[in-house]
């Protein structure tokens, strides 16, 4: 529905700061498509490799108007919070994209597309947390596939699975291996145009959703499954239907940095790096029914370290630890991950 030439504006009111913006940093990160701006007025003025440490150049700009001046023709809802849900004054700045033409991408629960029922020709409403049809239960097929599935799995929600496996995606090509990324959030799935919204997906459904997905990758030698939040987080179900649809080969551990417990909730614990990952291989495995994952390393989530050195002292403390390699896919390059996946 996106076409990769179309113009977009990243709606991110009040997120440019700060964890909620996650959708809006993705987009800017790996987007093929041009980006004109940002819209946020509380940092209207600046530019997002400045304010937000992107690596791409984009105006941030403070309204829809000042959007439409610079040629944007599609409006991305550019914030993923809690819960998943547009917030309420949102919608005036919505009706007034609508107004004016642009098409919107919305990644959030709360549907768009009910609200315009009659739009002109060439203007659209994505939603893309819809269930696609013909979804039916798993059955484990992903097992009997010859080649590599690589699980993103994380301690915690927005540690950074979904950048961690774009990377990589994207240099595991370069590096001319034949691998294909599996898109299971609204992130990855605007990134790169398909994929299966897991939240959005009846729990009776899920893991086939993951299974037919990762199916269709059959011809690949890498298969990359974006991960979805965490088996220590109370408000996470996602882990076992990526488990039991992907059926994975390896799994990728995701954490953040010097993160002790839940981001949101500190009064859960996270728990030691080592647990964590035999957690995850006993559950794939379970009871040596399913064929056993191995962890090949950690992506380290050190954005928030402004230092280089205190960055690659944290991989080494954990790499220490574990015996595995550890890296942040972003700051250092994932070819060491890649290294461990695909052995010469």
């Amino acid at each position: 529905m996106l076409n990769r030439d179309k113009k977009l504006a990243i709606y991110m009111e009040g997120a440019v700061v700060g964890y909620g913006g996650k959708m809006g940093f993705g987009v800017l990160r790996y987007s093929p498509n041009p980006i004109v701006c940002v819209i946020d007025s509380e940092t209207e003025g600046r530019d997002m490799r400045e304010a937000a440490g992107m690596p791409r150049s984009c105006p941030i700009v403070a309204d829809v108007e000042t959007a439409l001046a610079l040629g944007a023709e599609v409006l991305v809802l550019g914030i993923a919070p809690p819960g998943g849900l547009i917030p309420a004054p949102w919608y005036a700045v919505i009706d007034r994209a609508v107004e004016c033409g642009l098409s919107i991408v919305n990644g959030l629960h709360d549907l768009v597309g009910p609200r315009y029922p009659r739009l002109p020709e060439g203007q659209w409403i994505w939603d893309i947390r819809i269930e696609p049809p013909g979804l039916k239960p798993g059955t484990g097929a992903a097992a009997s596939l010859t080649n590599k599935r690589a699980l993103l799995i994380g301690t915690d929600m927005a540690v950074g699975k979904m950048t961690a496996g774009l990377e990589i995606y994207r240099v595991a090509r370069e590096r001319g291996i034949n691998a294909e990324f599996v898109a299971t959030g609204q992130i990855g799935i605007t990134i790169t145009g398909s994929g299966v919204p897991l939240d959005a997906i009846r729990v009776d459904f899920s893991a086939g959703a993951i299974e037919r997905e990762v199916l269709n990758c059959r011809n690949a030698e890498l298969v990359i499954v974006e991960g979805q939040g965490s088996l220590g987080h109370p408000g996470s179900t996602a882990n076992l239907p990526l488990l039991r649809g992907s059926m994975p080969t390896h799994l990728v551990l995701c954490h953040r940095a010097g993160q002790t417990s839940i981001s949101t909730m500190s009064h859960v614990p996270l728990a030691p790096l080592g647990d964590f990952i035999r957690l995850y291989e006993e559950l794939g495995t379970c009871c040596g029914i399913f064929p056993r994952p191995s962890t090949v390393g950690v992506a380290l989530n050190t954005s928030h370290i402004d230092d280089d050195d205190e960055a690659t002292d944290a991989c080494q403390a954990i790499e220490h630890q574990l015996g595995l390699p550890c890296v942040d896919p972003v700051r250092h390059g994932p070819d060491r991950l890649i290294d461990a996946l695909m052995p010469d």
